[in-house]
This record gives structure tokens, sequence and C-alpha cells, in this order.
């Protein structure tokens, strides 16, 4: 395995910036931009001419994107940047940009226009994402795993396989929370543990959240846009393979280079120092997040009850939601979430940030809408590879929209069809978006997260470079593999 590069993070700007420039190049094409009178206007042959925004218009969406990428790996800025409220006072102000725009610069501005923006955005994308976050972080915050077993490759690669299974159901964030500090703890004993915790950011914060809306954000986008709950489902053959060959891999490098790297000591006290697994906190909290699922498998307002003719209210999903959450806090053990040393900072940061995200990506969409057919991207091979590149040096989430926009503007016609977007291109868009974010650390929320949870138990991690040193080795050829037995 080749070593970790040094540590490089001087330069890991540039490579982000050149992930913004690209989208923000991808987006300038698609608008085509031919000014007439300082608009862009859009001739359909079956209707009048219909304006769409500017390509400039995007601007306020990149370098939100590239703050939320760059920021927090410069020296100058990280520490303010590590406060919510200036997290915050960039997301808003760059939304507020953008409305301001809808509402005076669109070529059809109003300030009608912007309020209905504005409103589509918070009740029919921001509220439900950000509820269903916000209640499996905080009941799965209520459940503890704890002990020490003895740190065997099949141990650490059943803990890893464990946390792909449940991202699905729980979330990646809620999966990586459960298990990471009890992975941390089994290997406390050993001196090569990086490698661990990077293989654990591929499956369980990643990778293994590709089966349910529930275990990644983008794919609770495209839910909340029409895709079938149960419909990623239908990707399973592929979240098998890329998961089993991680698997695979990782215990094929522990076993034969790691572990027999590891002092005679150090496996000695590693097989000697043993505490069972302790769970504390599932009662009431693994009900409560079965709970959750049902709710949103069940309760989508758009579509009647199952074996009924009933329609569920508006947001009484997320009522249910945030219901579920009370009796998580009211009837859990507040020992456990101190145990857990559990707050509300990580998710008070992405509700922060994505409400500036979902204002000042308008623009984006709107003009993927007009144009999409104009991306030269049409195919599955090459959706999966655009997707997955700006999903790992920007957020995947945003990025899922994108594309899914640019993928249903070029379904007309097509069959098998979900959700407007053809099936195949579908599928590329899902598979890119949540398995390439493992490719960075600022690909997918929770990979900083456990990053940052490792070295404050004492694992040195690799720089940013040094984890891509794993991702592209590793990673990169896997999936490459899986885009040629998976994608039409």
């Amino acid at each position: 395995m080749p070593p970790a590069a040094p540590n490089a993070n001087a330069r890991s700007p540039v490579v982000l910036a050149i992930g913004v420039i690209l989208l923000g190049y991808i987006l300038a094409t698609l608008a085509g931009w031919t000014a007439v009178g300082g608009a862009e206007v859009m001739h359909h042959a079956e209707g009048p001419a219909v304006h769409v925004a500017h390509f400039w218009a995007v601007i306020p969406f990149t370098l939100l994107l590239g703050a939320i990428a760059v920021l927090p790996l410069l020296h100058r800025a990280a520490h303010w940047w590590e406060h919510n409220l200036n997290k915050f006072l960039v997301a808003g102000g760059l939304a507020l940009i953008t409305l301001l725009y809808l509402a005076v610069l669109h070529p059809d501005a109003s300030f009608a226009r912007a309020a209905r923006s504005l409103e589509h955005v918070m009740l029919a994308d921001y509220i439900p994402f950000i509820i269903l976050l916000f209640s499996l972080y905080t009941i799965s915050g209520g459940i503890r795993i704890e002990g020490d077993l003895p740190a065997h490759p099949l141990t650490n690669g059943t803990m890893i396989a464990c946390g792909g299974l449940l991202a699905s159901f729980i979330g990646t964030t809620g999966a990586a929370m459960l298990l990471i500090r009890v992975l941390l703890e089994t290997n406390s004993e050993r001196k090569h543990v990086a490698h661990t915790v990077v293989f654990f950011i591929f499956v369980a914060c990643n990778c293994g959240g590709l089966l349910l809306p529930l275990g990644d954000p983008p794919l609770f986008l495209g839910y909340l846009h029409g895709v079938d709950f149960l419909w990623t489902l239908s990707l399973w053959k592929s979240w098998l393979f890329v998961n089993g060959m991680l698997l695979a891999v990782y215990l094929a490098i522990d076993h034969f280079f790691y572990y027999p790297h590891e002092t005679k000591a150090d496996i000695a006290v590693d097989e000697t120092r043993v505490r069972k697994l302790q769970f504390s906190g599932v009662w009431p909290n693994g009900l409560l997040l079965v709970g959750v699922i049902l709710s949103v498998a069940l309760l989508d307002s758009s579509k009647p009850l199952p074996g009924t003719a009933w329609h569920p209210f508006l947001y009484l999903r997320e009522a249910a939601q945030l219901a579920l959450v009370a009796a998580s806090l009211i009837f859990g053990a507040k020992s456990v979430r101190e145990a857990n040393n559990f707050d509300y900072l990580a998710i008070v940061e992405v509700a922060a940030l994505f409400i500036g995200i979902f204002v000042a990506m308008q623009p984006a969409l709107e003009i993927l809408d007009a144009r999409g057919a104009d991306l030269g991207i049409d195919t599955p091979q090459k959706f999966f590879w655009a997707t997955g590149w700006l999903s790992s040096v920007l957020d995947n989430a945003p990025t899922y929209l994108v594309f899914f926009e640019a993928a249903r503007n070029i379904s007309a016609g097509a069959s098998p069809t979900m959700a407007g977007v053809a099936t195949p291109l579908l599928t590329a868009v899902s598979l890119g978006a949540v398995t390439m974010g493992a490719m960075t650390y600022i690909g997918n929320g929770p990979n900083f997260m456990v990053k940052t949870i490792a070295e404050k138990s004492g694992v040195p991690m690799p720089s940013f470079f040094g984890y891509m040193v794993y991702s592209f080795a590793i990673l990169l050829p896997i999936l490459a593999v899986a885009s040629w037995l998976f994608l039409d």
C-alpha cells in the first residue's frame, strides 16, 4: 500500500477551485448564452420564446460551494469558518443575492417571482430535507455501542460491513456516528489504524447508503423530486459489488500487510484487554428509527396511503418525524447522549449551509431545465463520471440535483423512466453522487466528521491528498469496473 502523501493542504484549494470552475463552465455552456438585450432567449419550436436566467446568475451558487470546499482548508479562514453563525451569514448572504437577482435582474424579474421561488424551495425541498436529517441525527445520537474486541482484520471488516448495512436505513451520518467510536476503541491497541478509518469512510459514510432515500442526502432529494421510495433498491447489485469489493480489499490489506506489522507487545495487549460489546439506548431509539423509515415510506402527501384512497396531510410526515424526535429526547436516557458527547452543532451546520444552497442553485436548475440537451452529457457513463467528479470536490447533494435536472431534460420519450428521468441515467446519477462522494474528505458531510473524531482519538489520519492516494488507488478502480458492469 503506498504511504500517505505528505501534508499538502496548502495546495488543495487549487484542486477544489478547479471543481468550482468546472461547474461554472458547465452551467455557462448550458446557458449557451447569446445575449439579446442582456437576457438569454430560448426559442422552442412548439411555443413562444422563454426567458431563462443569465449564465452569471450561478455565481452565488458556485461561490457557496467553493466556500464549503476551500475555507475549512485555509489556515487563516478555518477558525472563522468553524462557527455556524459565520456559515449562515455566508450562505444566507449568497441566497439573498440570488433572490435579489430573481426580483430585479432576471429577464422575467419580479418580487413575486422571487417570493414564489423562495416559497417553493423552503416548503418543497428544505423543510422535508432538514427535518429528516435532524430526526435521524438526533435519534441515532441516543444509541451507544461501546466495547473493545480483539482488533483482528475480520473484526474490523465486520464493523465496516455493519456500517455499510446500516447506512441505507439510518443514513450515512447516523451509521458513522453510531459505529466510529467502537471501531476506534477496538483498535486502540494497534498502531496501524488510519487505513481502517479510511475504508470505514468509503463504506459507512458513502457507498453503503445507496439502497434507500434515507441513506444519503442526494437520494432523499431525488425522493422529494418524485423518485419512488423503493426505487433505489434496484441498485442492490451495484451496492453489493462496490461494498463487497471494498471489504475484500480491506481484509486482504489488513491481513497480509498491516496486521503483521503490529508489534507482538501490542498484539498481546489487544488480545487480553477485551470488553464485550454493550448496547445502550436501543430502547426506545431503535424503534423510533423504524418509525422514521415508515414515515418517509408511507406518509407522502402526493400519494395515497398504501391500500387506501386517503392522502396524508401536507407535512404529516415531518410532524411524525418531529414527534419521534420528541419521544427520543423525553424517554431516551440522557446519560447515553452524554457518553456520546452528543450536541447539535453538526446538524445546525447542515441547516445553515443548505438554506443557502437550495436558494442559490435555482438559476442553475432553471438553466439546466432549458438547456440540458446542450450539455453533451447524454449517456449513463457520462452522467456517472460528471456527477461523480463534481461530487468528489463539491457537496454531492446539490451536484445530484444539477445532473438530475439535466437527465430529466433529455429523457423525453425514453422508456422506462422514473420521476421523468430515464432509469439508466437516474441510476448513473445516483451511483455517481453517492459512491464518488467518498473520493475526498469533502465529498460528503460524514467524511470530515469521522476524520476529526479519529484524530481526536489519537489516530494520525492522512492529509487531504494522502486520503486521495487511497481513494485513487483503491476506490476509483472499483467504481470504474462497477460503471462498466452496471451502466448501459
